[in-house]
């Protein structure tokens, strides 16, 4: 019986080895494979009478947590040329891509959003136009204290900008007002027909999307904000006492929405 016993050790004594080798195979591997599926490419796109720079915060937030972050300066001379500067950028990503957009961005993503790298869609107190709408027109359901007024002003040659006057109330009132007169002075300015552009196919019918609603905007309304995130079912965070440019003025709430929407389509 002793004989029969000893090549019975001798497998165990094997296998056992071999058991802990997978188990610590197996255990790599599968966070690697988490890692390799995560979506890691974020591309941020400014808005009308805003630039790059105004991302500067969530940016920060981002890189800080290990993503890959692009942003767009689209140059708001015709909104196929901002679509175009978009496409550019997501061109130059390793992998899928999370799309992200202030203001005027959001009717730019919806039509950029149609490329296929592009996973995810986050709406910052942005438009989100269906297909055959305009943001103009879209902008007529709820008027935005903006809209009201006459702050907004063109050049001859066709380009607007908000009275530098009125920039902070209108557009950053949450900002401090040093902040917001360097905003106001730097403005990118947006040709006039970009806000008319006709979206052909709207990205968010077929890819999921978020919405930031700011709650104080007055650049655009907020409940026009939460109009849009219903219709397209989008999941939604308001930001309370926020002004237009809650990107700005609250990154944390901002790239907090961001990072949700990776780890989502990351699943």
């Amino acid at each position: 019986m002793s004989n029969s016993i000893k090549p019975m050790r001798a497998v165990r004594g094997i296998f056992q080895p071999l058991c802990i080798t997978f188990l610590l195979f197996t255990c790599g591997v599968l966070p690697a494979q988490n890692q390799a599926h995560r979506v890691r490419n974020i591309v941020l796109v400014h808005g009308a009478w805003a630039d790059g720079s105004g991302w500067k915060g969530v940016y920060n937030i981002l890189v800080k947590d290990g993503y890959n972050v692009s942003i767009v300066q689209e140059p708001e001379t015709s909104f196929s040329d901002d679509v175009a500067a978009t496409r550019r950028v997501l061109a130059l990503q390793d992998g899928p891509s999370i799309l992200v957009a202030h203001s005027y961005g959001g009717a730019v993503i919806t039509d950029a959003g149609t490329d296929p790298s592009v996973v995810g869609l986050v709406y910052i107190a942005a438009h989100m136009p269906d297909a055959g709408e305009k943001e103009s027109d879209d902008g007529k359901r709820f008027p935005s204290d903006l809209a009201r007024s006459s702050a907004i002003k063109k050049t001859p040659d066709g380009f607007t900008y908000i009275a530098p006057a009125h920039f902070h109330e209108l557009f950053a009132a949450d900002l401090p007002g040093d902040q917001a007169a360097f905003m106001a002075r730097s403005q990118v300015l947006n040709f006039a027909d970009n806000f008319s552009a006709t979206i052909t196919t709207a990205a968010w019918r077929t890819k999921p999307s978020w919405m930031v609603v700011a709650g104080s905007d007055r650049t655009i309304n907020p409940e026009l904000e939460r109009w849009y995130a219903k219709r397209a079912h989008s999941h939604t965070v308001e930001v309370a006492g926020a002004s237009h440019s809650v990107y700005v003025s609250h990154p944390k709430e901002v790239a907090d929405v961001i990072e949700s929407a990776a780890r989502a389509v990351s699943k």
